[in-house]
């Protein structure tokens, strides 16, 4: 069975890490590690996502508490495909682009990174200082994949859940996880 480490933080987007337990799932064949910043549960609530903070923590098939350095995903010796930071807020790409493991949260990713696994951080943040941008340019020194959550409108979305759905999983394409609801472009046919 493959593993990977979801992680939700505080930015506005909390649909995308709760969409990419749902499609793990409906895949199959994967063990997922769940991390919610405080900032991200409290996101959840006031984007009001349909779920409660158990019912979020209940997609996941292993919870961990973002205080727990000692949880298993903070070791090098756990084997897994890597992280998918979805939202990716600034205060967390600036913890993962420095080496700064102030919480579970950013020593996962630090550990998956130096391991030379994938991580994928969907930063939501609009419009973007340099600041900003440096920090996206020093996590990508540092192995990460920078995956702003940009639609995609050759899709023709109906919906917002069809937006959702296109981008967590093209997301998921670069863990080379095939979900079958994911549009591929074909020229003349975005079918």
């Amino acid at each position: 069975m493959r593993r990977l480490i979801v992680a939700i933080t505080g930015a506005s987007g909390t649909c995308y890490g709760i969409r990419a337990l749902e499609m793990l799932r409906e895949v199959g064949g994967f063990e997922t590690h769940l991390v919610i910043s405080p900032a991200g549960l409290r996101t959840a609530v006031e984007e009001d996502v349909g779920y409660d903070a158990d019912e979020i923590r209940g997609l996941a098939d292993v919870y961990h508490s973002h205080k727990d350095i000692g949880a298993s995903i903070a070791s090098g010796s756990f084997k897994c495909d890597g992280m998918l930071v979805a939202p990716c807020s600034v205060k967390t790409l600036s913890g993962i682009a420095h080496c700064y493991s102030n919480d579970l949260i950013t020593r996962a990713a630090d550990v998956c990174l130096k391991e030379r696994r994938r991580v994928v951080l969907m930063v939501r943040e609009t419009p973007l200082h340099a600041g900003h941008i440096a920090l996206m340019d020093q996590a990508t020194r540092n192995g990460a994949v920078i995956m702003p959550p940009v639609p995609g409108f050759y899709t023709q979305p109906k919906t917002i859940d069809d937006l959702i759905n296109q981008t967590v999983g093209r997301a998921l394409d670069l863990f080379d996880i095939d979900h079958p609801n994911v549009r591929r472009w074909k020229k003349g046919d975005p079918s």
